[in-house]
């Protein structure tokens, strides 16, 4: 089972949410909270989390308690493209096509970076 972290200012805003360490919002915090029941029946024998609080307050509102940290689930690395949506993106480069999955320039880690990181994990 994966849990991704709730909400953010920047996830809630369509920004592209990498390595920039921002907390919850309050709406983040109570969904979070809401979490806990739904987990509560579940006996992992392993829960890992990322190093950025988003993850780790997720974790601890959802009552994961027992989570470790694992550096290599940090997120992925946006480069020039962190903090920003991707139609402003698109709209600086003057191309509509563009995707954080098929225009790599300015990224600080390519698909291939970040595939290769998850296989050695």
């Amino acid at each position: 089972m994966v849990l991704r972290h709730a909400e953010t200012e920047w996830s809630r805003d369509g920004r592209h949410t990498g390595r920039t360490d921002i907390p919850l919002t309050p709406d983040g915090e109570e969904a979070a909270r809401r979490a806990a029941p739904k987990l509560a029946a579940y006996s992992p024998a392993l829960m890992l989390v990322s190093p950025l609080q988003r993850a780790r307050r997720t974790a601890e509102l959802a009552g994961l308690h027992a989570a470790e940290v694992e550096p290599d689930l940090l997120a992925w690395d946006y480069g020039d493209y962190e903090g920003r949506t991707t139609q402003g993106i698109k709209d600086d480069l003057g191309d509509p096509a563009w995707s954080v999955w098929t225009t790599l320039d300015g990224l600080g880690k390519t698909v291939a970076d970040v595939s290769a990181r998850a296989a050695t994990s």
